[in-house]
């Protein structure tokens, strides 16, 4: 069971004092004293980054023991990160799994989450625009990637405590201009940035080539076309340069109401069928514009109406998918159960864990949106029922639908390639607000957290056939955490036509004299160095095409809990075609209400869900085919190695998935290694290996910790459960640590 962390109001009293100095006065002034030039040197600066503002004998509080020790350095803010800077020499053991950006004491301003500032032991929020008559003894930083800092300012110089105090507040907490972010600064500043061969293979959606070659891709290139006519965002500033429809769909269509009402494709099953994304008609409350609206999506019919089309099904995600407050809601209550500020509030809350994490909601919203993928994976596989997404604007939900659909059905969009082509498809030239959904700007409008959802959704299918994706839950972990780092630009755009003017007129402005060329996350290589890089590929992933065809496909093991999926009961079909009624079901579904008096109620077109989802979870697992998560109760989890791993209780010691992983990472670099060896000299014996060397490596597996890459494991962070001296009089503590596993279990793999 886990903790609460206090994410708002008053802190509890502590039982003990809030900080205890293990230094005399004496020895405070003589650090004061220190020049501290030549620690000015020490500051990696980025391109572009400038020093704003710092502060010295900055104490970082340890959550251990109600943080009452710690570190003493110096807290600096730059206009791209908040950074401390210990006064202790760094640690020589480098670790293996490590970001060139910034390290473990780096904050970036966009991942800053909450303040909050400790007066007189109480904790009260700083926000932007407060007056301040006396500044807090420590400052508290709550980060997006679950982070806690804390920072006592007891000892710091009153000007300096204003200083830092007020510029950390000023720019993370207040309302800022696009043009103001660090990503232009360091587009501006850095090398201009050319695509890595790695990058070459991930289609970025920007040409017509892109889009070509996915059709191509999908057999789609027989029915639908690349739309030319948006190059200079002439019908619509919400969709993409590029953009596919029906072949038979003409441009003076798309101009009518801005792009909207269009069914815009985004992907073609094997069998013909094929989903569509479409934003809703604007909401007009006069009879003469529900008339035009009517006439508009008559001429879209048409050209639907051929065999192919007969069977048609309209999605409104808005009515059957929660909206975007109640999601942003529901991930603020999540969240506050992993921002754990000490080892005592996460014993204290121990018992609430449970309910506070049911209240939250946000694993059901996860299981909503499984399920309704799966609901369109019936139709589309099933029954070869053509889908359209329709949303206010098919940039949130629609993304997040489309997107589990084709990873579900796709083998492809499993591969580290093709899901990241994939993000680029559906989410970056699919218009998704990044900007304001990640609340880059300060501004707290439309805050909704839908790319971690959709995150949170592949990371539960990933959990479930880690044997079906090529990529790992720590590769997932990254991306989520690079959504805050404001060097990329991927997630720093509304959409592609924001990002196309904004960098023209920047880069006329710099030194470039051209539109501003941004870094792409998809290029691991600025993040990370190739031995971490390897920590995101799945090593027992296996491509198709290296597959025997004659192997046996693995068997799914069979469930503990067999529940039902709660899906709508199942109806006879309609045998009479889609657009055989005078009006048909398009039409109504996709005006509903508003057109009531010219038409009647929707008919609902049937499904078989339920039957469709229990009958392939009777069935072999096809690792390369269409998998379908299960959504009970024990199966949906929470995404531990993102959510958890700052806290030192939620780990386990040489032990989890993680170190099983790493454990068969091992044994294959050995396997390599060993034939090599033989290719290179096919006389030498086969046990040639050192036994020290051997030994080497089962005990980097014995000390990872549950949560690794990302969380080392501190043996003295932890309670035991019984005395240390019973514990200690069994038997010596290196024979404990070093001692391997006698048996390791690969059946959940």
């Amino acid at each position: 069971m886990l903790g609460l962390g206090g994410a708002g109001g008053a802190a509890k009293p502590p039982k003990q004092p809030s900080f205890v100095s293990y230094l005399t006065p004496e020895e405070i002034d003589v650090k004061e004293k220190e020049p501290i030039a030549e620690k000015m040197d020490n500051v990696s600066l980025l391109p572009g980054e400038l020093l704003l503002c710092e502060a010295n004998t900055v104490l970082k509080c340890t959550q251990d023991e109600g943080s009452q020790r710690g570190v003493y350095g110096r807290l600096i803010c730059t206009n791209f990160r908040i950074t401390f800077l210990g006064e202790e020499p760094p640690d020589d053991n480098i670790p293996e799994f490590r970001n060139k950006i910034f390290g473990e004491n780096d904050i970036t301003l966009q991942c800053v989450d909450q303040l909050y500032g400790v007066f007189d032991d109480k904790k009260k929020v700083l926000i932007s625009g407060q007056v301040m008559k006396k500044y807090p003894e420590r400052l508290v930083i709550y980060c997006k990637d679950f982070r806690v800092f804390h920072f006592c300012l007891s000892y710091t110089k009153e000007e300096e405590v204003k200083r830092i105090v007020s510029g950390i507040i000023h720019h993370t907490q207040s309302p800022k201009l696009l043009k103001r972010l660090f990503l232009f600064s360091y587009a501006v500043a850095a090398p201009p940035y050319k695509a890595t061969l790695f990058m070459e293979k991930t289609l970025m959606f920007e040409s017509v080539k892109d889009w070509g070659a996915e059709l191509e891709r999908t057999k789609g290139n027989l029915h639908y076309k690349v739309i030319t006519a948006n190059e200079g965002y002439k019908i619509s500033e919400r969709l993409p340069r590029y953009f596919v429809v029906p072949k038979s769909l003409t441009e003076d269509t798309l101009l009518d109401f801005n792009g909207r009402g269009v069914p815009v494709w985004s992907w073609s099953c094997p069998n013909g069928s094929a989903i569509f994304k479409m934003a809703s008609l604007p909401k007009e409350v006069d009879e003469p514009a529900l008339l035009r609206q009517k006439i508009f999506l008559d001429r879209v019919e048409k050209t639907l109406h051929r065999p192919l089309y007969e069977e048609l099904r309209i999605e409104d995600l808005a009515t059957s998918l929660p909206p975007l407050t109640e999601v942003q809601m529901a991930y603020c209550r999540f969240k506050q159960l992993f921002l754990i500020e000490n080892s005592t509030d996460f014993w204290d809350t121990d018992l609430k864990w449970f309910s506070m994490l049911d209240a939250s909601n946000w694993l059901e919203i996860i299981r909503q949106c499984l399920k309704k993928a799966i609901e369109v994976i019936e139709y589309l596989d099933d029954q070869k029922i053509n889908i359209i997404l329709k949303e206010d604007n098919a940039s949130d939900f629609c993304c997040v639908i489309s997107s589990l659909v084709q990873i579900m059905m796709d083998p492809y969009c499993r591969t580290k390639i093709g899901f990241q082509s994939l993000i680029q498809k559906e989410w970056v030239a699919g218009g998704h607000c990044f900007l304001d959904r990640c609340n880059h700007l300060r501004k707290n409008e439309n805050e909704a957290p839908v790319f971690l959802l959709f995150l949170d959704c592949v990371w539960q299918m990933v959990q479930q056939y880690p044997l079906a994706f090529e990529f790992t839950e720590t590769y997932l972990t990254v991306l989520s955490d690079s959504i805050n780092i404001p060097i990329f630009s991927t997630f720093f755009f509304n959409s592609p036509w924001q990002k196309d003017t904004v960098s023209l007129e920047e880069g006329r402005h710099g030194k470039q004299g051209e539109s501003l060329r941004f870094y792409t996350v998809w290029d691991w290589s600025l993040q990370f160095e190739p031995r971490a890089i390897s920590y995101l590929n799945n090593p027992l992933y296996v491509e198709k095409s290296k597959l025997d065809k004659n192997s046996r496909k693995a068997v799914r093991t069979k469930h503990q809990r067999q529940l039902s999926l709660p899906l709508t009961q199942s109806k006879t079909p309609n045998k009479r075609g889609f657009f055989k009624d005078e009006t048909g079901p398009f039409i109504k579904n996709l005006l509903g209400k508003r057109i009531s008096k010219l038409i009647s109620a929707p008919d609902e077109v049937s499904h078989n869900g339920r039957v469709f989802y229990e009958s392939w979870h009777r069935k072999p697992v096809d690792f390369h085919g269409l998998i379908i998560p299960h959504l009970e109760g024990p199966d949906i989890r929470i995404w531990a190695q993102r959510h958890l791993r700052w806290i030192p209780e939620a780990q386990v010691l040489g032990g989890g998935s993680v170190a099983t992983m790493q454990r068969m990472m091992e044994v294959m670099d050995e396997l390599q290694s060993l034939k090599k060896k033989l290719e290179m000299n096919p006389t030498s014996p086969p046990y040639s290996t050192k036994e020290n060397e051997m030994d080497g490596r089962r005990k980097k597996s014995v000390r990872r910790s549950s949560l690794y890459p990302f969380a080392m494991l501190h043996i003295s962070f932890f309670r035991p459960a019984i005395s240390t001296t019973s514990w200690r009089s069994w038997e010596p503590e290196d024979d404990i640590v070093n001692r391997e596993d006698e048996f390791i279990d690969l059946g959940s793999i």
